[in-house]
């Protein structure tokens, strides 16, 4: 089997992190293996399949010629700044930021759903779209096929780790500040997240929207190449992992309950768990580390003929990041 020449750009993150776990499981085709972070992480020291790496500073240099692929999980300000030092030599830049999803020449890509788009890449970018976007469609996907989807009303409630591992430490942290009666430390986030929510994620924009629920719109269609309308609402709640999602799905035609699960049941990267009477439902307790999108609470929507309600929680580190962007490397070595 041939080997390729992975660079991870963002090592010491949580999503960089979860990269190295998931390539390690996943048994990737690893030749040689360079990883690299900023100035303050250079230097940290990470073990691999029993080898030990040192973190290179990223610079702008030419530390890529001979990578084959390149993940890069450092913040769109990173992924602009060295995305010509990354593709110069020819590496594929599978990037994890927001930096260049809408960009025409740039394919934005959900393995199960539009893997044939990584396929044509002009600037050697490939866009892993954001975090609750990729668990969406994933279950879209197969009710799409069923009948087009017109219309999609949805509310998120997304954990402490989709602002990273700080924020998850953030969030422990306010736990015990409370019980202990202490100031509460808030860094991360507008308000205190521990036992509260905060309907705010991203910033807002003129339509009173926020960017996060905007990209869910913007982002739904390009991957699914559709008009399909997508109003969000996204909000952060105390949970440590796992983001979750309730669904409004409007279709061209009455979709029966029992279509919509045998099409969930037989997808890939979907776990259908949806036996109400025996309290069997998704919760992300139990979906943190797991790499399907499960999904229950499938049921027709009362208020709407072509209306079908489900449920959703995946792990955003892993499938809303790592996992989806080593699904796109590996689709790329196989095709």
């Amino acid at each position: 089997m041939k080997k390729y020449n992975i660079a991870i750009v963002g090592t010491s993150g949580a999503v960089g992190q979860e990269l190295l776990k998931v390539l390690y499981e996943r048994n990737f085709p690893i030749a040689e293996l360079v990883l690299f972070g900023s100035s303050r992480s250079a230097g940290s020291k990470y073990t691999f399949r029993g080898k030990e790496y040192t973190v290179k500073e990223l610079c702008h240099n030419d530390d890529f010629k001979g990578i084959d692929i390149a993940f890069t999980s450092a913040g769109a300000g990173v992924s602009k700044e060295y995305a010509a030092d990354i593709t110069k030599f020819g590496a594929v830049m599978i990037d994890n930021s927001k930096a260049f999803r809408l960009e025409d020449d740039v394919p934005l890509v959900v393995p199960e759903c539009n893997a044939e788009d990584a396929l044509i890449h002009p600037r050697g970018i490939i866009a892993n779209p954001n975090c609750t976007t990729i668990m969406m469609v994933v279950a879209l996907m197969p009710i799409e096929q069923l009948s087009h989807i017109t219309r999609i009303h949805i509310a998120s409630y997304q954990s402490a780790s989709g602002a990273g591992a700080a924020a998850m430490a953030e969030l422990q942290q306010q736990y015990k500040e409370t019980v202990e009666n202490k100031p509460v430390t808030v860094n991360k986030f507008a308000y205190q997240l521990a036992y509260n929510l905060i309907p705010h994620i991203d910033d807002f924009l003129d339509s009173g929207y926020t960017r996060e629920e905007q990209k869910m719109y913007d982002e739904t269609q390009k991957i699914l190449h559709s008009d399909v309308r997508c109003s969000a609402m996204c909000v952060r709640v105390p949970a440590l992992r796992s983001h979750s999602e309730a669904i409004w799905i409007e279709t061209e035609r009455p979709l029966s309950v029992e279509e919509v699960q045998n099409a969930l049941r037989n997808a890939p990267g979907v776990t259908l768990q949806d036996d109400p009477a025996q309290k069997q439902y998704p919760m992300p307790l139990f979906t943190a580390g797991k790499d399907d999108v499960y999904v229950g609470r499938v049921r027709k929507d009362i208020a709407n003929d072509n209306g079908i309600v489900l449920w959703l929680s995946s792990d955003q580190i892993r499938k809303g990041a790592a996992l989806n962007a080593v699904q796109i490397a590996e689709y790329l070595i196989k095709a």
